[in-house]
Protein backbone atom coordinates (compact mmCIF):
# COMPACT_ATOMS: atom_id res chain seq x y z
CA UNK A 1 0.00 0.00 0.00
CA UNK A 2 1.24 3.46 -0.92
CA UNK A 3 0.05 6.55 0.95
CA UNK A 4 1.00 10.05 -0.18
CA UNK A 5 1.00 12.55 2.69
CA UNK A 6 0.52 16.19 1.80
CA UNK A 7 -0.73 19.26 3.62
CA UNK A 8 -2.86 22.34 3.37
CA UNK A 9 0.30 24.40 3.84
CA UNK A 10 3.88 24.08 5.03
CA UNK A 11 4.60 23.37 8.73
CA UNK A 12 1.25 21.71 9.36
CA UNK A 13 2.69 18.53 10.88
CA UNK A 14 3.20 16.29 7.83
CA UNK A 15 6.47 14.84 9.08
CA UNK A 16 5.17 14.04 12.56
CA UNK A 17 2.01 12.53 11.06
CA UNK A 18 4.12 10.44 8.69
CA UNK A 19 6.22 9.25 11.63
CA UNK A 20 3.12 8.29 13.62
CA UNK A 21 1.72 6.35 10.68
CA UNK A 22 5.06 4.61 10.21
CA UNK A 23 5.13 3.68 13.91
CA UNK A 24 1.68 2.16 13.65
CA UNK A 25 2.56 0.14 10.56
CA UNK A 26 5.77 -1.14 12.14
CA UNK A 27 3.90 -2.15 15.30
CA UNK A 28 1.55 -4.19 13.12
CA UNK A 29 4.54 -6.14 11.81
CA UNK A 30 4.71 -4.45 8.43
CA UNK A 31 7.90 -3.29 6.75
CA UNK A 32 7.77 0.43 6.02
CA UNK A 33 9.55 2.74 3.60
CA UNK A 34 9.37 6.53 3.93
CA UNK A 35 10.22 8.50 0.79
CA UNK A 36 10.69 12.26 0.56
CA UNK A 37 10.70 13.23 -3.15
CA UNK A 38 12.27 16.64 -2.50
CA UNK A 39 13.88 17.77 0.75
CA UNK A 40 14.48 21.50 0.92
CA UNK A 41 16.03 23.69 3.60
CA UNK A 42 18.63 21.11 4.63
CA UNK A 43 22.37 21.07 3.93
CA UNK A 44 24.51 18.00 3.22
CA UNK A 45 25.07 15.98 6.37
CA UNK A 46 22.06 17.43 8.19
CA UNK A 47 19.02 15.35 9.04
CA UNK A 48 16.09 15.87 6.70
CA UNK A 49 12.50 14.89 7.39
CA UNK A 50 13.01 11.24 6.46
CA UNK A 51 16.10 10.92 8.65
CA UNK A 52 14.29 12.66 11.52
CA UNK A 53 11.51 10.09 11.31
CA UNK A 54 14.02 7.26 11.56
CA UNK A 55 15.69 8.90 14.56
CA UNK A 56 12.41 9.59 16.36
CA UNK A 57 11.43 5.94 15.96
CA UNK A 58 14.83 4.69 17.12
CA UNK A 59 16.04 3.41 13.72
CA UNK A 60 13.92 0.25 13.95
CA UNK A 61 14.44 -2.88 11.88
CA UNK A 62 11.97 -2.88 9.01
CA UNK A 63 12.12 0.87 8.34
CA UNK A 64 13.82 2.35 5.29
CA UNK A 65 13.99 6.10 4.61
CA UNK A 66 15.07 7.79 1.39
CA UNK A 67 15.11 11.14 -0.43
CA UNK A 68 14.80 11.93 -4.12
CA UNK A 69 16.85 15.13 -4.03
CA UNK A 70 18.10 17.58 -1.40
CA UNK A 71 18.25 21.37 -1.78
CA UNK A 72 19.69 23.89 0.67
CA UNK A 73 17.17 26.73 0.54
CA UNK A 74 13.94 26.45 2.61
CA UNK A 75 11.74 27.17 -0.40
CA UNK A 76 9.46 25.35 -2.81
CA UNK A 77 11.53 22.79 -4.75
CA UNK A 78 11.74 24.55 -8.12
CA UNK A 79 12.54 27.90 -6.51
CA UNK A 80 15.09 26.30 -4.17
CA UNK A 81 16.87 24.76 -7.14
CA UNK A 82 16.80 28.06 -9.03
CA UNK A 83 18.37 29.94 -6.11
CA UNK A 84 20.95 27.23 -5.51
CA UNK A 85 22.34 26.98 -9.02
CA UNK A 86 20.08 28.71 -11.53
CA UNK A 87 18.18 27.12 -14.38
CA UNK A 88 20.76 24.34 -14.66
CA UNK A 89 19.75 23.05 -11.21
CA UNK A 90 16.06 23.24 -12.12
CA UNK A 91 16.73 21.16 -15.23
CA UNK A 92 18.44 18.52 -13.06
CA UNK A 93 15.46 18.07 -10.73
CA UNK A 94 14.15 14.50 -10.86
CA UNK A 95 11.30 14.12 -13.33
CA UNK A 96 8.04 12.46 -12.35
CA UNK A 97 9.03 9.08 -13.78
CA UNK A 98 12.17 9.12 -11.61
CA UNK A 99 10.06 9.41 -8.47
CA UNK A 100 7.60 6.82 -9.78
CA UNK A 101 10.40 4.33 -10.39
CA UNK A 102 11.89 4.87 -6.93
CA UNK A 103 8.54 4.51 -5.17
CA UNK A 104 7.51 1.49 -7.24
CA UNK A 105 10.73 -0.26 -6.25
CA UNK A 106 10.16 0.56 -2.59
CA UNK A 107 6.61 -0.79 -2.86
CA UNK A 108 8.01 -4.04 -4.23
CA UNK A 109 10.35 -4.38 -1.26
CA UNK A 110 8.20 -3.06 1.59
CA UNK A 111 4.63 -3.61 2.78
CA UNK A 112 3.82 0.08 3.21
CA UNK A 113 5.30 3.12 1.49
CA UNK A 114 4.68 6.58 2.94
CA UNK A 115 5.52 9.42 0.55
CA UNK A 116 5.81 12.81 2.26
CA UNK A 117 5.39 15.81 -0.02
CA UNK A 118 6.95 19.26 0.22
CA UNK A 119 4.58 22.01 1.31
CA UNK A 120 1.03 21.74 0.00
CA UNK A 121 -0.79 19.68 -2.61
CA UNK A 122 0.03 21.82 -5.65
CA UNK A 123 3.64 22.78 -4.91
CA UNK A 124 5.66 21.98 -8.03
CA UNK A 125 8.19 19.15 -7.70
CA UNK A 126 9.59 19.07 -11.23
CA UNK A 127 10.82 21.46 -13.91
CA UNK A 128 7.74 20.49 -15.93
CA UNK A 129 5.48 21.81 -13.16
CA UNK A 130 4.23 18.47 -11.86
CA UNK A 131 3.16 18.40 -8.23
CA UNK A 132 2.47 15.94 -5.43
CA UNK A 133 -1.12 15.49 -6.67
CA UNK A 134 0.23 14.42 -10.07
CA UNK A 135 2.61 12.00 -8.36
CA UNK A 136 -0.13 10.48 -6.19
CA UNK A 137 -2.45 10.13 -9.18
CA UNK A 138 0.23 8.48 -11.31
CA UNK A 139 0.89 6.01 -8.48
CA UNK A 140 -2.80 5.32 -7.91
CA UNK A 141 -1.96 6.04 -4.28
CA UNK A 142 -4.15 6.90 -1.33
CA UNK A 143 -3.97 10.60 -0.46
CA UNK A 144 -3.64 11.87 3.11
CA UNK A 145 -4.09 15.60 3.74
CA UNK A 146 -2.73 17.07 6.98
CA UNK A 147 -4.36 20.28 8.18
CA UNK A 148 -3.72 22.74 11.01
CA UNK A 149 -6.11 23.83 13.79
CA UNK A 150 -5.71 27.61 13.83
CA UNK A 151 -7.24 30.62 12.09
CA UNK A 152 -7.54 30.27 8.31
CA UNK A 153 -7.50 26.49 8.26
CA UNK A 154 -11.08 26.09 7.07
CA UNK A 155 -10.45 27.99 3.84
CA UNK A 156 -7.08 26.35 3.20
CA UNK A 157 -8.48 22.88 3.86
CA UNK A 158 -11.57 23.45 1.71
CA UNK A 159 -9.38 24.65 -1.17
CA UNK A 160 -7.07 21.65 -0.82
CA UNK A 161 -9.88 19.09 -0.72
CA UNK A 162 -11.65 20.75 -3.65
CA UNK A 163 -8.42 20.71 -5.66
CA UNK A 164 -7.89 17.04 -4.81
CA UNK A 165 -11.43 16.04 -5.75
CA UNK A 166 -11.20 18.00 -9.01
CA UNK A 167 -8.02 16.06 -9.83
CA UNK A 168 -9.78 12.74 -9.46
CA UNK A 169 -9.34 11.89 -5.78
CA UNK A 170 -12.91 10.90 -5.03
CA UNK A 171 -11.89 9.98 -1.51
CA UNK A 172 -8.94 10.29 0.82
CA UNK A 173 -8.04 10.93 4.44
CA UNK A 174 -7.98 14.22 6.35
CA UNK A 175 -6.31 14.62 9.74
CA UNK A 176 -5.14 17.41 12.02
CA UNK A 177 -1.38 17.55 12.34
CA UNK A 178 -0.95 19.43 15.62
CA UNK A 179 -3.85 19.89 18.04
CA UNK A 180 -2.98 21.80 21.24
CA UNK A 181 -3.32 20.22 24.68
CA UNK A 182 -5.32 23.26 25.81
CA UNK A 183 -7.48 24.15 22.81
CA UNK A 184 -9.25 27.47 22.56
CA UNK A 185 -12.81 27.99 21.39
CA UNK A 186 -11.37 28.56 17.91
CA UNK A 187 -9.48 25.26 17.95
CA UNK A 188 -12.51 23.29 19.11
CA UNK A 189 -14.72 24.93 16.52
CA UNK A 190 -12.23 24.26 13.74
CA UNK A 191 -11.90 20.63 14.82
CA UNK A 192 -15.64 20.12 14.46
CA UNK A 193 -15.83 22.03 11.20
CA UNK A 194 -12.94 20.10 9.64
CA UNK A 195 -14.70 16.82 10.36
CA UNK A 196 -17.81 18.14 8.66
CA UNK A 197 -15.75 19.44 5.75
CA UNK A 198 -14.23 16.01 5.20
CA UNK A 199 -17.67 14.41 5.24
CA UNK A 200 -19.06 16.90 2.71
CA UNK A 201 -16.28 16.02 0.28
CA UNK A 202 -16.72 12.29 0.82
CA UNK A 203 -13.39 12.04 2.60
CA UNK A 204 -12.48 10.09 5.72
CA UNK A 205 -11.66 11.89 8.96
CA UNK A 206 -8.79 10.11 10.78
CA UNK A 207 -8.48 12.28 13.89
CA UNK A 208 -6.19 14.88 15.44
CA UNK A 209 -2.53 14.53 16.37
CA UNK A 210 -1.44 16.10 19.70
CA UNK A 211 0.92 19.05 19.37
CA UNK A 212 3.78 17.88 21.63
CA UNK A 213 4.65 14.55 20.02
CA UNK A 214 8.38 15.06 19.55
CA UNK A 215 8.98 15.74 23.24
CA UNK A 216 9.86 13.06 25.77
CA UNK A 217 9.67 9.41 24.72
CA UNK A 218 9.19 10.16 21.04
CA UNK A 219 8.87 6.63 19.72
CA UNK A 220 6.23 5.64 22.26
CA UNK A 221 4.36 8.94 21.85
CA UNK A 222 4.31 8.61 18.07
CA UNK A 223 3.04 5.04 18.28
CA UNK A 224 0.30 6.10 20.70
CA UNK A 225 -0.75 8.90 18.36
CA UNK A 226 -0.62 6.64 15.33
CA UNK A 227 -2.74 3.99 17.00
CA UNK A 228 -5.30 6.65 17.94
CA UNK A 229 -5.86 7.56 14.28
CA UNK A 230 -8.57 5.62 12.49
CA UNK A 231 -7.70 3.44 9.51
CA UNK A 232 -6.65 5.43 6.46
CA UNK A 233 -8.89 5.42 3.41
CA UNK A 234 -7.67 3.27 0.54
CA UNK A 235 -6.97 4.82 -2.85
CA UNK A 236 -10.02 6.07 -4.73
CA UNK A 237 -8.76 7.77 -7.87
CA UNK A 238 -11.10 8.38 -10.78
Amino acid sequence: MIHVITGTDTDVGKTVATAALAARELAAGRRVAVYKPTQTGVRPGEAGDAQSIAAWLGHPVGLQVAEGIRLREPMAPVDAALVENGSAAVAKLPVLVDHLARITQLAADYDTVLVEGAGGLLVELTAAGENIADLARALGAALVVVSRPDLGTLNHTALTLEAAVNRGFASGTLLLGSYPAQPTVLHRSNLENLQQLAARHGWHWAGAMPSDLVAGDTGKSLLTAGMALTQLRAAAVR
